[in-house]
Formats: structure tokens, C-alpha cells, sequence
């Protein structure tokens, strides 16, 4: 089984660690995949104006301290970028920031699947972002999964309730039929085309991740939303993943 492409948006910072249901759905999610060979994480907090490519033998991390690096892994990914004249380099010093470590401790929290970071270039146009993500798609074919970690809908939290604000929750929809179909023209230009796109996504990077993960899941079309719960903004997207894998839907944690 080729391995899928994931975007996981986890919420605002801090909220994740509380979310027990987001929390009992990445377990399962986990469980419901073949275990990887290793991960390959973009988290829009680590920005570059190069892509950067981590490549400590051990990661550092406050709260995931046993997550293992790949070297290995890490010059095939230069390679990659490489031939796709992507301007990258190594980096053995970067930690990984909240929004890699949080999917990653409950997904695998005993921290066993060997993990690669990688950077967001903040300036980069949509398309490039996708771009980037398309260079990493053969490693699906090698047993590599490949997460895009982040929030698709921000700033969720500021009339706290059981129901999302109205122009939160008609991005999302304006989102999920554009992924649904796999309109990238559409995507490409959100920012002129979705509605409320400056309040949902007020700086280009946060839409990198989703971006990048759509780009890995090459040459399959297929976006399949498994989670999504209001009002803290957690999601989870498959891209080219196997039919029948999870079901749309809203407000609920579906069965893997």
C-alpha cells in the first residue's frame, strides 16, 4: 500500500493537549495506517527563505524527547529538491516546534517512526508550495508518510462556543469543496477567491502546509476529510489515500 499524504490541523496552540476526542482520533488514525517508515513534517512555524531539511540523528524537542532523526533520509530529500532545482540545505540544529511535536505524541507517542522536518518559506507563492510538496511524492511509494501540520482556519477562539463564527465556518466549507474536487486554479489564488480568506489565513504561510501535502499525494486526486470538529479548529485531510479510508463529515471522529 502506497502511504497517503496527511494534513493535520490541530487547532489553536495550546488547546490540542485537551482535545480528548482530536487526541482518540489521531490514536486511531495511526492504528488504521501501516506503520511507516519514517515521517516527513512541514510545520509552518519553522520558516526559512531556503527549504531546510533537518538532519540531527536524535530531534530535539521539549516534549517529545525520544523522536529519532533519519540522515539518510534527509540527503534523499536534498536530492529530490535537488533535481527539481529547489534551493534547500541540511539542517542538524533545528528543534521540532509544537505544531510537529503534537500530532506526532499521539499518533506514535512511543516516538518509533524516525521523524524529518522540514521548513516553510513564508514568501513563496501557493503554487510553490505545491511544487515542493509534488518533489517528496515518491516517497509515498517508500513507505514515508508525509504530514502537513498547522490550521487551515486560525484566530477560531475569539468568541469562544459550541458553534464556529459564521465567517470561520464558510471558509471551511468554501475549503472543503475546492479540496473535494482537487481545485487547485481555484486554491492556487484563495486569497482572492474564498470567502473571509484574510480572516481565516492573515499570513500566506499558514495555508503552506495543506498546500504541500496536497502537492506530495501526485498524481492522485483524492482529498477525503476523516475529522473535523468546532469551535478549536481540528481537522485531519487524507490526500491519496485508499477509497473507502474514513468519511466525510463534520463535528465527529469517524471510525478508521
Amino acid at each position: 500500500m502506497m502511504m497517503p499524504s496527511l494534513f493535520i490541523a490541530h487547532g489553536e496552540r495550546g488547546i490540542a493537549m485537551e482535545q480528548y476526542a482530536f487526541e482518540v482520533f489521531l490514536r486511531k488514525l495511526a492504528a488504521s495506517l501501516p506503520k511507516p517508515k519514517a515521517i516527513v513534517l512541514f510545520s509552518e512555524q519553522w520558516e526559512s527563505p531556503v527549504q531546510l531539511i533537518s538532519s540531527a540523528v536524535q530531534q530535539k524537542t521539549m516534549r517529545y524527547p525520544a523522536a529519532k532523526g533519519d540522515v539518510t533520509l534527509s540527503l534523499h530529500i536534498l536530492h529530490l529538491f535537488e533535481n527539481e532545482g529547489i534551493p534547500c540545505a541540511l539542517d542538524d540544529e533545528q528543534e521540532l516546534d509544537d505544531e510537529a511535536w503534537v500530532p506526532l505524541y499521539h499518533m506514535y507517542p512511543d516516538a518509533s517512526v524516525p521523524v524529518v522536518a522540514l521548513s516553510v518559506n513564508p514568501k513563496l507563492a501557493p503554487e510553490e508550495h505545491y511544487r515542493i510538496g509534488v518533489a517528496l511524492a515518491p516517497l509515498r511509494q517508500e513507505q514515508v508518510l508525509i504530514v502537513g501540520s498547522g490550521g487551515a482556519v486560525h484566530r477560531l477562539l475569539d468568541q469562544p462556543g459550541p458553534v464556529p463564527q459564521a465567517w470561520a465556518q464558510a471558509f471551511d466549507e468554501w475549503l472543503a469543496e475546492q479540496l473535494e474536487v482537487w481545485n487547485m486554479e481555484v486554491l492556487f489564488h484563495y486569497e482572492e477567491r474564498a470567502p473571509y480568506a484574510r480572516e481565516a489565513a492573515p499570513l500566506p504561510k499558514q495555508m503552506a502546509p495543506l498546500l504541500l501535502a496536497l502537492g506530495a499525494a501526485e498524481p492522485a486526486h483524492n482529498a477525503r476529510l476523516l475529522h473535523r470538529s468546532h469551535p478549536l479548529g481540528s481537522s485531519c485531510w487524507m490526500f491519496g489515500g485508499p477509497e473507502g479510508q474514513g468519511e466525510d463529515g463534520d463535528d465527529s471522529d469517524e471510525e478508521l
